[in-house]
């Protein structure tokens, strides 16, 4: 009876790693696909507003705004990605840029007033402890949702208040200036006129595609949003992978806020305060299964350019906010809609190719 019940785990569990294997495969191929529409997208959209607005659009002063505004929400998207690639969501990480940009600012214009060239001196520390509050509030809300078991949009949707909270009464809900100069500096440097923080933001954009394709932690995450039965069965801890995403995507929340600084040397409780439905705009049409999965990093990177791409455009064209957030929801729409359409052909191809159990001349006889 042992022999027949270790034959049984064994082919489950082998049942268990082709299945999420196969699911794989196919995320894959979708996040491909959502890759080379995303960048179809970016061309149209591109081509459409230089037909329309030649002379301001294609001014190397616009094309270095739109290379500048891309990194911070784009930074923000791909950490709502990770969230949403193990079925989850992180409303939070605005709020964790905030506190991370307030952390750096107090501290240096603190030290600065008394001993300037000892704020010069602490400046990196500084800035990493920038990042060490990101990953302490990362860690805070994956606790929430991998140990305690909260729903992830309630969990960070409560700390999302708590950090807020926490900056409005750090500042006194005032503007804080006195960021550190070096921080400023690095955005006013470029590399073959593509400014810094575009280069920073395809960097991170490398290290996350890298992190989820070559470790053990980003092979588990993907497994766990395509089939969190099969994840089971193979033996994943999945409360530590969650535990890990969430601490990540606080670290990157945290880089986020350091990037606020590069970009505008001021901190705030308020800033960015849109960008919390932005990032899970460009999450999803980057390619991001919001059920959990698949996701891909330069979907999500080409989204960001798309939007900003857009935004300039209608900036061009004098049109208003609103009718830029119209357009937003259209585009998430439409695309959507693309998506549904697509897998329910592909789901219809596949029944139509199935092979029936039994014969029309077997049925007939039974």
């Amino acid at each position: 009876m042992s022999s027949e019940n270790t034959e049984t785990r064994t082919l489950a569990l082998a049942n268990s790693r082709l299945d999420a294997t196969v699911r794989g495969l196919i995320g894959r191929a979708q996040g491909h696909g959502s890759t080379v529409r995303m960048l179809v997208i970016l061309v149209a959209s591109f081509a459409f507003f230089t037909a329309l607005q030649p002379a301001i659009f294609l001014n190397p002063v616009n094309l270095q705004n739109i290379a500048v505004a891309s990194p911070e929400i784009g930074v923000i998207s791909i950490a709502m990605m990770l969230a949403m690639l193990t079925g989850g969501i992180d409303l939070s990480l605005v709020a964790i840029a905030n506190l991370s940009a307030i952390t750096i600012t107090t501290l240096y214009s603190q030290l600065a007033l008394t001993d300037p060239e000892a704020a010069s001196q602490a400046m990196p520390f500084i800035v990493l402890l920038g990042i060490v509050v990101g990953l302490v509030a990362g860690a805070f809300n994956g606790f929430l949702i991998s140990r305690l078991g909260i729903t992830p949009i309630l969990a960070t949707l409560g700390t999302m208040q708590i950090y807020n909270g926490i900056a409005i009464v750090w500042t006194g809900g005032s503007t804080l200036y006195g960021a550190p100069e070096a921080l400023t500096a690095i955005g006013d440097v470029g590399l073959l006129n593509v400014p810094s923080l575009f280069i920073m933001l395809l960097l991170i954009a490398g290290g996350v595609g890298l992190f989820l394709k070559s470790t053990s932690l980003g092979r588990k995450a993907l497994l766990l949003g395509t089939n969190p039965v099969a994840a089971k069965y193979s033996g994943i801890n999945s409360r530590n992978v969650l535990m890990n995403v969430y601490v990540l995507g606080g670290g990157l929340g945290g880089l986020a806020g350091i990037l606020f600084l590069v970009r505008n040397p001021t901190a705030s409780a308020e800033y960015g305060s849109s960008y919390v439905l932005l990032a899970i705009v460009i999450a999803v049409l980057g390619g991001t299964n919001p059920a959990g999965g698949f996701a891909t990093v330069w979907g999500v990177v080409l989204a960001t350019i798309t939007l900003q791409v857009v935004f300039s455009g209608f900036t061009a064209m004098r049109l208003s906010a609103y009718e830029y957030s119209l357009t937003q929801g259209l585009i998430l729409i439409a695309v959507m809609v693309i998506d549904q359409l697509s897998a329910q052909r592909r789901q219809n191809r596949g029944l139509g190719k199935r092979k029936p159990l039994f014969s029309r001349k077997e049925r007939n006889s039974a």
